[in-house]
C-alpha cells in the first residue's frame, strides 16, 4: 500500500482542484478534513453535506486517482461549552453518515486539549459520553471511529487510549497510530520503548497509521517535521506497523509540497526493507 498525505498539506482549494493536485504529486489517498481542505463550499457549520455532494467529491478524486483513506475533523470532544460541544458532536455525526457516500471507511480524531487542569474527571467523563454516542451513530452506518493519542490532548499517551478502549468497549472503535505524537523532550531517549508500548497496548486495534518525524533544534527543544527529516526510529516503526497491521493505510503529515517526495520515498523504502 502506497502513502498517502493530509489533503490539506496543499492548501484550501476547491475539491477539483484538490484532486488535481493530490495525483500530481504522485499520492493515491488522502486524509481528508473538508473543512480545512475544501474551499468552494463552506462546511464550518455542520448541515452542508449531502449524498449527492459526497459523491461529487469522491467522483473528481477517483478520476484523478484517488481515494479518501481517512476523513478528519480535528474538533474538541470534551469542549467545556455545551453548546460548541454539541455543535462539534453534530458535525462529527454529519461525517459518519456520508462516510460511504464519500468511500471513506473512517471518520478520525485527536481529543483535544485540555484548557487547564482543574477538571480532569470531568472532563474524562465528558469525553466518554461523547465518544459513546459517536460510536453509537457510527454502528448505524458501518464506519469506524479512529482515535488518536497526542501530547498534551486529554488522550496524550498509548495508555490514555488503551483506557478510553476499555471504558468504551467497542468493536466500531479504531487506532490511529502516530509514534511522532507520543514523541516529547523527557522521553525522546526512550523513543524506542515508547513506541514498541504503544504497540503492544494498541496495535491489534490500528486502523490507520500516521508519519511526521521529530527531532532536537538548535537550542534543545524538541519540534515535529517530516518524515525523513528528523531522528525517529522509523525502521523500528515500520517494521511493528508490518507486523501488526501489513497493508494499512499510511498517511504522511507535516510536509510542504517540495518535500513530499522525498518523505514519501523514504517512508516506502524503509517500509518494503522491513517486511
Amino acid at each position: 500500500m502506497t502513502v498517502g498525505v493530509l489533503a490539506h498539506l496543499f492548501g484550501s482549494l476547491s475539491y477539483r482542484e484538490l484532486a488535481a493536485k493530490v495525483s500530481g504529486a504522485g499520492f493515491t489517498h488522502i486524509q481528508l478534513a473538508i473543512w480545512k481542505a475544501i474551499n468552494d463550499v463552506d462546511f464550518n457549520k455542520p448541515g452542508k453535506l449531502s449524498p449527492g455532494l459526497a459523491m461529487s467529491i469522491a467522483e473528481e478524486l477517483n478520476k484523478q486517482g484517488v481515494s479518501i483513506s481517512v476523513l478528519g475533523c480535528y474538533l474538541h470532544f470534551f469542549e467545556r461549552d455545551r453548546t460548541l460541544l454539541r455543535e462539534n458532536i453534530e458535525r462529527f455525526k454529519e461525517l459518519i453518515r456520508h462516510a460511504r457516500f464519500l468511500g471513506a471507511p473512517m471518520v478520525a480524531f485527536e481529543t483535544g486539549r485540555p484548557a487547564d487542569g482543574d477538571q480532569p474527571d470531568r472532563d474524562w467523563k465528558v469525553l466518554k459520553e461523547t465518544v459513546q454516542e459517536l460510536v453509537e451513530e457510527a454502528e448505524k452506518w458501518g464506519v469506524i471511529v479512529g482515535i488518536e493519542a497526542a501530547n498534551d490532548h486529554l488522550v496524550g499517551t498509548a495508555r490514555d487510549l488503551s483506557r478510553l478502549l476499555e471504558e468504551v468497549p467497542s468493536s466500531q472503535i479504531g487506532v490511529v497510530i502516530d509514534p511522532g505524537n507520543l514523541l516529547k523532550k523527557d522521553n525522546f531517549d526512550r523513543q524506542d520503548e515508547i513506541i514498541e508500548e504503544a504497540f503492544k497496548l494498541l496495535g491489534s486495534r490500528i486502523v490507520a497509521a500516521h508519519a511526521k518525524d521529530r527531532k532536537f533544534d538548535e537550542n534543545g527543544e524538541i519540534i515535529t517535521v517530516p518524515a525523513g527529516f528528523g531522528e525517529m526510529n522509523y525502521p523500528l516503526y515500520m517494521k511493528l506497523l508490518n507486523s501488526y497491521k501489513p497493508g494499512v493505510h499510511i498517511i504522511m503529515e507535516e510536509a510542504k509540497e517540495h518535500q513530499m517526495a522525498h518523505s514519501k520515498r523514504y517512508i516506502e523504502e524503509i517500509r518494503a526493507n522491513s517486511r
